[in-house]
């Protein structure tokens, strides 16, 4: 049964009620960046035969009663158990440096990691970042 906008409004009016206005999507990602874009190693090959041999990241949403908050997770793909992980009111580089940190603290600084996400711009490290990442020989996808 079709219905329009001003019947319900009507309705709601009626009976005390007001509807909540949806929020219009904040878009957080820029796909139009001149950033390099890093190769595709893992080639949808998602298992590992040991430990601290791939990693797996991304960052999700998650809805507060004071706003959003953004939670960036690595996961190692031979155990499937969070390695390191972290939350913020922004979504920034620093956030997937903190969850990286974590990683590398509760692993032991394991050299030679290959980190994979979706290449989204949070993880174009730059300066002492990128640095300290060739420094233990951690590919970062």
């Amino acid at each position: 049964m079709p219905i329009n906008r001003k019947t319900v409004a009507a309705s709601l009016q009626r009976q005390g009620l007001r509807a909540k206005a949806a929020r219009k999507f904040k878009a957080t990602t820029n796909s139009r960046h001149s950033l390099p874009v890093a190769p595709n190693l893992l080639e949808q090959n998602f298992t590992a035969s040991a430990p601290n041999q791939k990693w797996v990241g991304d960052i999700t949403y998650l809805a507060t009663g004071e706003g959003w908050l953004y939670l960036a997770v690595l996961i190692d793909l031979y155990s499937r158990k969070v390695v390191g992980w972290a939350m913020s009111e922004r979504m920034t580089a620093d956030l997937v440096c903190d969850a990286l940190q974590m990683a590398l603290w509760r692993r032991k600084m394991p050299k030679g990691v290959i980190v994979h996400s979706d290449r989204g711009s949070q993880l174009r490290f730059k300066g002492p970042s990128q640095h300290w990442l060739m420094m233990l020989k951690i590919v970062v996808l």
